[in-house]
């Protein structure tokens, strides 16, 4: 007798939850399109590290990770980031929070493939890179900065409709990009996100 389940049926429910809760958008975003534009830059960022610098990533494992990197609010939401770290205690709350919405989700995976998916949506943790081996640590590392960068593009793309809304917001999360060091990230930020401050007309001359 099969077993019905619900799994992709709440990961389809992403497309409800909406980011930047506490801020005024000129777009609105919700997760389900995040989590697309960081698979999209996870991808992106291994294949720079790949072809520019000599690193040997698996891309296409960093799409998946990156792809499930939000599952968990379907049950929890977006936190913004100002009140998940507003102190070490919140933040420690909010983990444990989303260890048992992942719990609760894999719950939901057919037993067949809960093997396949519970990397997926349960390891995410960025506090326990130490714990995992150094190939999965270097993708996970690669999906948390195509995160800050989905952000620092939102800002761009804000900013570029006159909302200043995200102009701090923009210079924290250029902090966080730097503090990564990552040179795959530098040469996105020289070489690719200058066209997101560009309207359709600015990018069609340019081509």
């Amino acid at each position: 007798m099969n077993m019905e389940s619900h799994f992709i049926a709440y990961l389809y429910r992403l497309r409800y939850i909406e980011r930047w809760s506490l801020m005024r958008n000129t777009t609105r975003e919700n997760v389900a399109e995040h989590s697309y534009h960081v698979a999209l830059l996870a991808h992106m960022l291994c294949e720079i590290g790949n072809r520019l610098f000599g690193r040997s990533l698996n891309a296409d494992r960093a799409t998946s990770m990156a792809l499930f990197h939000d599952a968990t609010e379907v049950f929890t939401g977006d936190i913004p980031t100002p009140v998940k770290h507003h102190n070490p205690k919140m933040l420690a709350n909010f983990r444990e929070i989303e260890a048992m919405a992942a719990e609760r989700l894999l719950g939901m995976v057919p037993p067949e493939l809960h093997s396949a998916y519970a990397p997926l949506v349960g390891g995410h943790d960025t506090t326990a890179y130490s714990k995992l081996p150094k190939e999965e640590a270097e993708l996970l590392q690669m999906v948390k900065a195509a995160d800050l960068l989905d952000a620092y593009m939102k800002c761009l793309s804000e900013l570029s409709s006159g909302n200043r809304e995200f102009a701090v917001a923009k210079g924290q999360t250029e902090q966080a990009l730097t503090k990564l060091a990552m040179p795959e990230v530098d040469w996105f930020l020289t070489n690719m996100a200058p066209s997101f401050s560009k309207s359709l007309d600015e990018l069609s001359e340019s081509e």
